[in-house]
């Protein structure tokens, strides 16, 4: 069945249907009933009937959490943290951006684990950090001395629009 894309289980409300489908069993109702009282396949039902007979009511606990564990420990994410705060300096880069590589570079040296730049990402939006791009300003720049710029030498050489009644260049235009 699955779920949409984006959505999240409830590890619990799933650990309650497959308990329920246990109790059910246990009185000895049909695996086909089960699985139309329960909302599920027959198959499914067919299978915790299995779990249930070789591990009993514990073998339908709740697994705890979908996916592969992490490779990093909170202690890890707070050493990674703590070096992203440092900034990308701190391990010899030359410009204060962090890109995916660099962040995978830091995740190496603090930790010792090696990740895809592309996962890194994922590590990054897991402590709250979000997507940057620099401002790309001259370090030199003086705004107000472009604003000064832009208030009086601009308004002397930009262009003005022809007045009324003047002959116009383009050749399509009819007089």
């Amino acid at each position: 069945m699955g779920n949409p894309k984006g959505v999240r289980r409830d590890f619990e409300k799933l650990e309650g249907r497959r308990l329920l489908a246990a109790s059910l069993l246990r009185q000895g109702v049909a695996q086909a009933q089960v699985a139309r009282q329960v909302g599920v396949h027959r198959q499914s039902v067919s299978r915790w009937a299995q779990q249930l007979a070789a591990g009993g009511q514990k073998a339908l606990k709740k697994a705890g959490r979908a996916g592969r564990k992490s490779r990093l420990s909170t202690a890890d994410l707070r050493g990674i943290e703590r070096g992203l705060q440092r900034g990308p300096e701190a391990l010899g880069y030359e410009t204060s951006l962090w890109t995916a590589w660099r962040v995978a570079h830091l995740i190496e040296e603090e930790c010792g684990v090696r990740y895809d730049p592309s996962q890194a990402w994922r590590i990054l939006r897991k402590l709250g950090w979000s997507c940057q791009r620099p401002v790309g300003r001259a370090l030199e720049r003086d705004d107000a001395e472009i604003r000064e710029w832009k208030d009086k030498r601009w308004v002397e050489i930009k262009k003005k629009p022809k007045k009324k009644g003047e002959p116009s260049s383009s050749p399509t235009k009819v007089d």
